[in-house]
């Protein structure tokens, strides 16, 4: 399981399609937002968490065909799928890679981009942790969908289609989570559905994607 993350991340990071790729779109996304609604200082700080969410969410899914298309390709993905790694761990692992290649590199960027949306002080902090929560389940949400739509020719379309209400619970909580903490308000009852979230999803969806990649490889 560690060569095949060592290996996933090394080709992520030579191709660039999951680290570079989503923080561009996340800082494009940030950016483009001031000139949209205007520089009032006071709007863009009422509408950061959830700007800051929304962007997160899109970069997540940029990447999300990437995750077994290319193992597809090259016939590599029947080979991991015959290897004495469980296709269970084999999804899971996919999973972490995308993560860390792309979710968690959102995360240390949100800090810097939120001082860009005027996000209040207070906010840094529920925001971080609300991502760190969010964006996992995120990953494992995606890669059952990228499960679902491998060996589909120009399946991206499709997978956003999928995947895209499958992410709406997790943005509502991890976004009303980071705008309470800017307003200063408790964040422990948003936090714990997120949580909660994650949790199933990493529990429940690596044995779905698993049973469907089974079928497509038939």
């Amino acid at each position: 399981m560690i060569a095949l993350l060592t290996r996933d991340l090394r080709l992520a990071l030579r191709t660039g399609g999951g680290f570079g790729l989503g923080l561009a779109f996340f800082l494009i996304v940030v950016v483009m937002v001031p000139f949209a609604v205007g520089p009032r200082a006071d709007l863009l700080s009422s509408i950061a968490s959830g700007v800051l969410w929304i962007g997160a969410l899109l970069a997540c899914l940029l990447s999300l065909d990437r995750i077994f298309a290319l193992d597809w390709e090259d016939g590599s993905l029947d080979l991991l799928a015959t290897a004495p790694l469980p296709l269970e761990g084999l999804v899971s692992v996919k999973a972490f890679a995308h993560w860390l290649t792309t979710g968690l590199p959102l995360v240390a960027a949100a800090p810097v981009l939120a001082v860009m949306l005027n996000l209040p002080p207070q906010g840094f902090f529920p925001l971080i942790l609300s991502l760190l929560l969010g964006t996992p389940a995120l990953s494992v949400i995606g890669t059952f969908g990228a499960a679902l739509t491998v060996g589909i020719k120009r399946g991206g379309l499709l997978l956003s289609l999928l995947v895209l209400p499958l992410y709406v619970p997790t943005l509502i909580f991890g976004a009303e989570a980071a705008r309470r903490g800017a307003e200063g308000l408790s964040i422990t009852t948003p936090l714990a559905f997120l949580a909660g979230i994650t949790c199933g999803t990493i529990a429940l969806l690596p044995f779905a994607s698993a049973a469907v990649l089974r079928i497509n490889l038939r």
